[in-house]
């Protein structure tokens, strides 16, 4: 199977300190758990297409529909993925909605018509706006890759449920209102990233 995990994403001691200083409790939460890891994928089409897959169904079924693709398709590439017959993508485990929305956008990049590198040197804002113009990419979506490949700094996502779930184990909350949400996102910017993998890592507790 091809290894498409190949580091971590990058932090330490300046966001951790960061973190603990602006929000006691996330700081307690964060010396319990220890240091967090955080795979990243830095070529930005498996990036994408492992957020796609991941949508709307837990981490589990998509590390297993994720394995499968890579065992039964090979290479997680443009070209590759657009010679596919959409059957081939959901016989892997996903929705035929999903899987034609892979192969069109897999198409649509190996034809040169959306220059996905380029986004590295775009802000987040415009980041997202690019992708979701893509049929089947959303903000969460967009968000994923702005974190597990482009390793943005500030990334909170509202439409992860993890990280809802998280904040709210967090503070002890019954429910969330995205006015809370937003409170607390700002609290860790400019390092909301790192928040997101302790809020992750808690809400799986």
């Amino acid at each position: 199977m091809p290894a498409v995990i190949t580091k971590y994403f990058d932090y330490g001691a300046k966001e951790i300190d960061y973190l603990k200083s602006v929000d006691p409790v996330l700081g307690e939460a964060m010396e319990r758990l220890g240091k967090v890891e955080r795979t990243i994928m830095p070529e930005l089409f498996t990036a994408l297409v492992h957020a796609i897959v991941g949508q709307l169904i837990s981490a589990k079924a998509a590390r297993t529909i994720w394995e499968r693709m890579q065992e039964r398709l090979g290479e997680i590439t443009p070209a590759n993925l657009a010679m596919q017959a959409a059957e081939a993508i959901q016989g892997c485990g996903m929705t035929m909605k999903k899987a034609v929305c892979i192969k069109n956008i897999a198409q649509t990049i190996a034809q040169g018509d959306f220059p996905l590198n380029e986004l590295r040197q775009l802000p987040d804002s415009e980041v997202i706006k690019k992708l979701i113009a893509l049929k089947g990419v959303g903000k969460w979506t967009a968000e994923m890759l702005l974190i597990h490949a482009l390793e943005r700094p500030d990334i909170v996502s509202w439409g992860d449920i993890a990280v809802r779930r998280g904040m709210m184990k967090l503070y002890g909350l019954d429910s969330l209102t995205k006015e809370q949400f937003d409170g607390y996102r700002r609290r860790y910017s400019p390092h909301g990233s790192v928040a997101s993998f302790y809020l992750w890592n808690l809400s799986f507790e």
